[in-house]
């Protein structure tokens, strides 16, 4: 059920690209530009880390999903998809991130980081 609604945002979003940026928020940020929506997915992430600090669980829940609503949009900026995040995910899973990090100590990659 989760994957479904990631994937029905998704197609919404990859559908304002070809929107008009006075009918769409997100046509606007993707007129805008990548960093336009660097910037907003910065602003909802310390929104974020604040709402944690708070303490209150609904506050954190929304913007979390704001926080995730902005990154879909830069996956969507740089032609990805949260099926591209949630194939990472499902690859580092069972895998130490000790593990993880010590592999990428060794090739300098960036990528694989791991879950556990």
């Amino acid at each position: 059920m989760e994957n479904d609604v990631l994937r029905r945002l998704a197609d919404v979003l990859e559908s304002r690209k070809t929107a008009s940026a006075d009918e769409s928020y997100v046509a606007g940020l993707y007129a805008k530009g990548l960093d336009a929506i660097l910037k907003k997915v910065g602003e909802e992430a310390t929104e974020t880390v604040m709402a944690a600090k708070d303490g209150v669980p609904e506050k954190l829940v929304y913007e979390v999903a704001d926080l995730w609503f902005h990154t879909l949009i830069l996956l969507a900026e740089e032609d990805l998809g949260p099926d591209d995040v949630l194939a990472e995910l499902s690859r580092r899973m069972g895998v130490s991130g000790l593990e993880e990090k010590a592999r990428r100590s060794k090739t300098g990659s960036l990528v694989g980081k791991g879950c556990k």
